[in-house]
């Protein structure tokens, strides 16, 4: 297949996902704007300080002139930018809604008017709710259990209104991503678990029955580019899970242990949370020939190498590697 280069505007690009992503777009050769807060620090790129074909915006998706700068030029969008995860979203409702559902449809709309040729959204696994079905596909009916998921629901509703000739639009629901990022994070439940083990010699886990997807942030930045990679009608109005790993929680901080030398307790507490989610992700080889290529051992490992190498900044409390820790600090409305 012959090589498609973009010119990529990622929003949310300093963000988890987007760290380890934007290095991997200008390896293959892409051209990539980010548009950021940065309140995660402004030293996610230093490593790429200077390159020619990064450029760094840092800002919010609710400005629209902002917004505008942003895509100039831009053929492809991959829209990351969200409050994360239901326990952010809940640190704010109302910010959440203003900064995953409220902005999106202008920013689609910028994107449209800017000639804006491809539109990729991340949503989210969660959208499906509990789901009793052995595999849990994309044609099953959504039941988002919180804001967070809902929200992801109508965003992929209206960008589906949007498509248009000429303005290809796609979906992915990624499950939770883990494993090692420039710009970490210390909240999601495998590299909690693993930042326990390493630290604290035991993994507290609270339920244990409830499933929740993983994928290896590696993988889930090889989603990304290889959609770009695709021709326009094998991507146009198609939505892909990312990620079919279905592990319960209890068998996540198992998964943990093993990969540490030494005797890892692991600890059990009750819970109330009645969110357990499975994903299937066959469809996405069968559309556009996509497979994984790392495990949750694979992240693990990776993780607790930079662990021991000492790449991160007191990572048990640093607010840095936590959502809500850094929200509330740089108090974020």
């Amino acid at each position: 297949m012959k090589q498609r280069l973009s010119n990529v505007l990622v929003s949310g690009g300093a963000g988890y996902v987007g760290s380890a992503l934007v290095p991997m777009l200008l390896d293959a050769g892409h051209r990539v704007t980010v548009l950021d807060l940065f309140i995660y620090g402004e030293q996610v790129f230093s490593d790429l300080s200077g390159h020619p074909k990064l450029r760094q915006i840092k800002g919010d998706i609710r400005d629209q002139k902002l917004v505008q700068a942003a895509v100039e030029k831009c053929d492809t969008i991959i829209h990351l930018a969200c409050i994360s995860n239901d326990p952010s979203y809940d640190l704010n409702p109302s910010l959440g809604r203003s900064i995953n559902f409220e902005s999106f449809k202008p920013f689609v709309e910028e994107a449209k008017r800017a000639g804006v040729r491809r539109f990729i959204y991340a949503s989210s696994s969660s959208v499906y709710g509990v789901k009793n079905e052995d595999e849990v596909t994309e044609d099953l009916l959504l039941e988002p259990l919180t804001d967070y998921s809902k929200y992801k629901v109508l965003c992929e509703k209206e960008l589906a209104r949007a498509r248009a000739p000429g303005f290809v639009a796609c979906v992915v629901r990624p499950s939770t991503v883990c494993g090692y990022a420039p710009r970490q994070r210390f909240d999601v439940v495998v590299n909690i678990f693993t930042n326990q083990a390493f630290h604290n010699g035991k993994i507290r886990v609270t339920g244990g029955p409830q499933k929740r997807p993983n994928i290896h942030i590696t993988d889930m930045c090889r989603v990304y580019l290889h959609i770009l990679q695709q021709p326009d009608e094998k991507i146009d109005g198609k939505i892909w899970n990312a990620g079919d790993t279905n592990y319960s929680i209890s068998e996540l901080a198992e998964i943990v242990r093993d990969q540490f030398d030494g005797h890892i307790i692991i600890e059990t507490a009750p819970t109330n949370d009645p969110r357990s989610y499975h994903v299937c992700g066959k469809k996405i080889f069968s559309d556009i020939g996509f497979e994984l290529k790392f495990s949750i051992r694979d992240a693990v490992c990776e993780l607790a190498s930079a662990l021991k190498a000492g790449k991160f900044e007191d990572p048990m409390n640093n607010p840095l590697y936590y959502n809500i820790k850094q929200m509330q600090r740089v108090n974020l409305k």
